[in-house]
């Protein structure tokens, strides 16, 4: 897995129209702008796309093939979902911290395969990005 940078040319704007999720209603063809690097990135210069592999993450809603937006300026915390460098690898999870241990955590627990990660001294770990945003398939 290997971080893609977002640059200017990565969105183009969009034409956004009006969709009830209610009772239906005549389109009124009213439609505006929409810049996607706008609405989804906070700190362009440190946010990258990652595609998901794997289906360690799926009860956290990250299925395989999913995209996400990944913040490396925003501050790690505790419960976050974040992309993490462990000992030559990146992996995303859910990053328990506390106590003075880290620990990721795959959000299907209950799967033998997937155990919780607890990060000691000789590891070479960092918390790489904060994911922000989850873009799914339809």
């Amino acid at each position: 897995m290997e971080p893609f940078p977002i640059q200017d040319s990565s969105f183009e704007s969009l034409l956004l129209g009006e969709v009830k999720a209610g009772f239906p209603s005549p389109a009124e063809g009213v439609r505006e702008k929409l810049d996607l690097v706008k609405l989804l990135v906070r700190h362009q210069a440190s946010t990258f796309f990652f595609r998901v592999d794997g289906i360690s993450m799926v009860d956290a809603d990250m299925d395989e093939g999913d995209i996400l937006i990944v913040d490396r300026a925003l501050d790690p915390y505790n419960h976050c979902k974040a992309v993490c460098y462990i000992d030559g690898e990146y992996t995303v999870k859910i990053v328990e911290i506390g106590d003075g241990v880290v620990r990721l955590l795959p959000a299907s627990q209950d799967h033998p395969q997937y155990r919780p990660i607890e990060v000691h001294p000789e590891n070479q770990f960092l918390i790489w990005g904060v994911v922000t945003y989850i873009i799914k398939k339809a």
